[in-house]
């Protein structure tokens, strides 16, 4: 009897120590899990569109020569027309008649 004494005591114990190690394990994943958690909730990972290259104005078209200038007229009158309607800026206009121009 003292044997099987013996051996249910160091049953009891085997079983007690892999339980409290197993309890310990479980305590400190469940500490990571949560940690995880809180850092999520508070800095969300934010994804960011990627960043594209400004698009580049087209070069400055130059007045055709000799009879162009009618067309270059027109371009002009209705580019006041849409800033008189309050369509375009005034920086919008500089910018276009600049274009138009060809400076």
């Amino acid at each position: 009897m003292p044997g099987l004494l013996r051996g249910l005591a160091r049953t009891a114990m085997v079983a007690g120590t892999a339980t409290a190690v197993s309890n310990r394990v479980s305590r400190r994943q469940a500490g990571r899990w949560a940690a995880q958690e809180y850092q999520q909730q508070s800095y969300p990972q934010q994804s960011y569109p990627p960043q594209q290259a400004p698009p580049q104005q087209a070069p400055p078209q130059q007045a055709p020569a000799g009879g162009g200038y009618d067309q270059v007229l027109a371009q002009l009158k209705d580019l006041g027309e849409l800033k008189a309607q309050g369509v375009l800026s005034e920086a919008e206009f500089e910018t276009q008649k600049q274009r138009i121009l060809g400076g």
